[in-house]
């Protein structure tokens, strides 16, 4: 072989080696570790609110009512659930009682810190020594200070 085609050859196979070592195989990419989606915190909600005269072992109102009579106590069984039932959620449960004829009087409120897991239910009452003026009464149920359910009744 003459010289300049040596050199040529010696090139061309230098030039397909430093090629070869600059072409790496690609290794796959590390799998990006997995992040926990961020878990809303349990909330506490209202599912239900009845009127009544009595409540059983349950705490909920054994005979729903919306009429009453002037010397009733009247109970109000509002009944709660947690979105996540092993989870404690800490709230604020009222109930805001009022009359309705004519003008609207706030009879009572009130309210309660309360810690709750899973389903529950709680009550408030109000009673009056001298009986109840006959007409139209509402109670609003409030969680944490925002009314979330209102129920209306009469008391005859």
């Amino acid at each position: 072989m003459n010289r300049d085609r040596k050199y040529v050859i010696t090139t061309a196979a230098l030039v397909a080696i430093l090629t070869l070592a600059g072409c790496k195989k690609e290794e796959p990419a590390a799998a990006a570790p997995k992040v926990a989606a961020a878990k809303a915190p349990a909330a506490m909600s209202v599912i239900n609110v009845d009127l009544g005269t009595e409540v059983g072992a349950d705490m909920k109102i054994t005979k729903p009512m919306t009429t009453f009579g002037p010397m009733d106590t009247i109970i109000v069984a509002i009944s709660t659930n947690t979105s996540d039932p092993a989870a404690v959620v800490a709230g604020k449960l009222g109930a805001k009682w009022s009359y309705q004829d004519g003008s609207v009087v706030v009879v009572n409120d009130e309210a309660r810190e309360i810690k709750l897991a899973g389903n529950a239910a709680t009550d408030f009452r109000i009673a009056k020594p001298g009986g109840w003026p006959t007409g139209k009464y509402k109670v609003e149920i409030s969680l944490d200070d925002k009314v979330v359910q209102s129920k209306d009744f009469e008391v005859k």
